[in-house]
């Protein structure tokens, strides 16, 4: 995976029945932030109220990924994705994220809400590990950045076509073999789109 000075390579966990909870507003800064957030990410509440959330964003996260996620909750759209985030020192923490778009009392979307849960070790070292190591290698190919996320989100919609599985089945029965009992989540994220479309995702981060 990609390198850092900064990183340290010490995995931070948290419990079963423990839940990471943050929202933001439009344009991605954060608005609330749970105790158990503040102590993985290493920041206090003041340090993180304000700022975007890609303050904890990871370095061996692949954009194409983010670009999934602004995508299926500006469209009023929930999503899953596992997620490496990054703490303040250089460790880090893996999350199996649950993003949903907030809505006032007329439907009109204010902001974005992200419940973390932590994921599966096995699942992360045997899955996501690789595929998002591929999806950084073919970021990295292009000097250009808009062009690399265009690659590395053509690849994935690739790598899912192969196995005949859309983006939200992928994420809920990765690693349980046999996909029997997959329904689909209300209002889950739509095929992955095509590389063209990569071109009207938003500058900002969602709450992942």
């Amino acid at each position: 995976m990609t390198q850092d000075v900064s990183l340290t390579g010490v995995e931070r966990t948290f419990s079963a029945e423990e839940i990471i909870v943050s929202k933001t507003d439009l344009k991605g800064r954060l608005t609330y932030a749970n105790r158990l957030f503040l102590e993985l990410a290493g920041y206090s509440e003041k340090e993180v109220l304000g700022q975007q959330h890609s303050l904890i964003r990871h370095p061996d996260m692949p954009r194409c990924i983010f670009a999934l996620l602004w995508e299926a909750i500006h469209q009023g759209r929930e999503i899953f994705a596992y997620i490496v985030n990054r703490s303040n020192n250089g460790d880090h923490y893996w999350v199996y994220a649950h993003v949903t778009p907030s809505r006032d009392a007329s439907g009109t979307i204010i902001g974005y809400h992200s419940n973390r849960r932590a994921s599966d070790p096995a699942i992360v070292k045997e899955h996501i590990i690789p595929l998002y190591r591929e999806l950084l290698e073919e970021e990295a190919r292009h000097a250009n950045r808009k062009d690399g996320l265009a690659a590395s989100k053509a690849l994935l919609a690739e790598k899912l076509a192969e196995e005949d599985i859309g983006y939200d089945e992928f994420v809920m029965t990765i690693g349980q073999g046999a996909r029997r009992g997959y329904r689909g989540a209300p209002n889950a994220a739509a095929p992955i789109a095509s590389a063209a479309s990569v071109e009207t995702v938003a500058p900002v981060e969602p709450a992942a």
